[in-house]
């Protein structure tokens, strides 16, 4: 007798074209049966496509590091960006290139120069001088007329009125003095005759202002004496009638008067 089927053959072939069949309706080709791709190629090809993908991760990564990094040599700014810095045409400061300490501090202190140009007197040839003194803001003009008479010896040789002005350089310089004196132990600003407003009292105690006469030393190399005394240097000093004044190691003497006094 013949052995009919088995029947687990005939399950295991009903299993095989049922699934084809619903493979069929899966992937919905109505021209028939398409085999899904096979599991291990699918694998094998994402592995590669991702090792690609990292590689070219890590170029991009790596060129965008060197470009940071020539940046950074460069002075250019650590500032990441994946596009390159424009170039501003503006000129870069050189103060950026300078250290603190190479800078220049300003210097705000007096020079000089302006004081100097002011004080400056030229001549018609060229030549010039810088004047030692500067009148003060008390300086006025008197009120009486003052002289001074000079002697050499016993013998009157001049009578000079200094009453026109406020103040009279004495000394050997012709250009800037208004009382010249020619002896070489004098210095080219020897001194100056300066009149002063000053507050005093009268002899009720009531303070009033008048025009006194003083004379001040410009640091002159042999001195100014007053009645035969040295006076101090760069200093006012009070004058009064009947002093004798003399200049340096001259034997010529200044005597000062005014009109009430006058002979």
């Amino acid at each position: 007798m013949p052995r009919s089927a088995s029947p687990t053959y005939r399950s295991r072939d009903s299993q095989r074209g049922e699934s084809s069949r619903g493979s069929a309706r899966r992937y919905g080709d109505d021209r028939g049966y398409r085999e899904e791709p096979r599991r291990g190629y699918r694998d094998e090809y994402s592995e590669r496509d991702r090792e690609r993908e990292r590689a070219r991760d890590r170029d991009r990564y790596d060129g965008r590091r060197d470009r940071e990094a020539d940046r950074d040599r460069n002075g250019g700014s650590s500032r990441r960006s994946a596009s390159p810095r424009r170039r501003s045409s503006r000129p870069r400061s050189r103060s950026r290139s300078l250290s603190p300490a190479s800078k220049a501090k300003p210097d705000f202190k007096p020079s000089g120069l302006l004081a100097a140009e002011t004080n400056t007197v030229k001549a018609v040839n060229g030549d010039s001088t810088v004047l030692k003194y500067n009148e003060p803001p008390e300086a006025r003009k008197p009120s009486l007329g003052w002289r001074l008479y000079v002697f050499k010896g016993s013998e009157q040789v001049e009578l000079l009125h200094i009453h026109r002005q406020s103040a009279y350089l004495i000394g050997r310089d012709r250009l800037v003095a208004d009382i010249p004196i020619d002896h070489p132990s004098c210095s080219k600003q020897h001194a100056v005759i300066q009149y002063r407003f000053v507050q005093q009292k009268d002899e009720f105690g009531a303070v009033k202002g008048t025009v006194k006469p003083f004379i001040i030393d410009l640091e002159s190399t042999n001195g100014t004496h007053v009645n035969d005394e040295a006076i101090p240097v760069s200093r006012f000093y009070e004058l009064k009638a009947n002093d004798v004044i003399k200049f340096g190691q001259s034997t010529r003497e200044y005597v000062l008067l005014h009109d009430s006094e006058a002979p």
